[in-house]
């Protein structure tokens, strides 16, 4: 495929590197207003394109690509408010879409691993959950849109949690139908992310590291080989359940 990458910044140089590596071509770099103007026609060209921009442009990103009939991949976070619209507006005009908080493979199988803890601690409710997540100090949105998947699915298994809130200090003062996220800002950290219930005789935590951003640079590519030739709105779910073994 040609690929057009919407945002050229470490993560948009990650995923050129592995793209070459599995015979891809990279056909246009966007990164600002300029390029959409001055790069259209090399656009055009293109057969997907991979975002991760930023969460203000990332809604026009997808809806200029919707108008030039472009499936498009996104990664960038930050926006989900206006997914439900987003996604409606993909369906209705019959283009293609794959959104993720998180690509790697190993965060998605925690994913998993949360879904079934959650359940599985519906019972006790002497455990206290929380979320902690940590990112380069580059990262515009707070918490990460992979904390916030990691919360949301344990609101919809734990039936003592109805909400999730960003929190600066100790998150055990927080009201008990609450998730608290802490978001930590520093260095160049890939990403950390903890769910930890913590009781008074003990805790169990789920801790994903990435140790860089190749494993998120591939499953972005994962998913544009999987998005070519179809329509309609894409998650990893759908990814891995389809391509167990990539």
């Amino acid at each position: 495929m040609k690929l057009a990458l919407l945002g050229y910044g470490k993560m948009g140089k990650a995923i050129e590197t592995i793209a070459l590596e599995r015979g891809h071509s990279v056909g246009v770099t966007i990164d600002d207003e300029d390029d959409w103007m001055d790069k259209i026609e090399e656009l055009r060209q293109c057969d997907m394109a991979i975002d991760f921009s930023t969460p203000d442009t990332a809604v026009s990103n997808i809806m200029r690509c919707f108008d030039l009939d472009m499936p498009i991949v996104v990664g960038t976070t930050g926006w989900y408010d206006q997914l439900e619209s987003v996604v409606h507006d993909c369906q209705q005009r019959g283009k293609a879409l794959f959104v993720a908080s998180n690509f790697s493979i190993g965060m998605n199988i925690m994913f998993e691993l949360n879904r079934r803890l959650a359940q599985l601690m519906d019972r006790y409710d002497q455990y206290q959950v929380s979320i902690t997540e940590t990112h380069h100090i580059h990262k515009l949105d707070a918490p990460s849109g992979t904390a916030i998947t990691l919360a949301n699915d344990i609101i919809d298994l734990l039936d003592r949690k109805d909400d999730w809130k960003l929190v600066k200090g100790d998150s055990r003062r927080q009201k008990k139908d609450i998730v608290p996220i802490t978001a930590i800002r520093q260095g160049e950290v890939a990403g950390i992310h903890e769910v930890v219930y913590d009781s008074d005789i003990d805790t169990i935590t789920l801790r994903h590291s990435a140790k860089n951003r190749k494993g998120l640079a591939l499953g972005a590519l994962l998913a544009a080989e999987y998005l070519e030739d179809r329509k309609g709105y894409y998650t990893m779910q759908n990814l891995l359940e389809d391509s167990p073994q990539q």
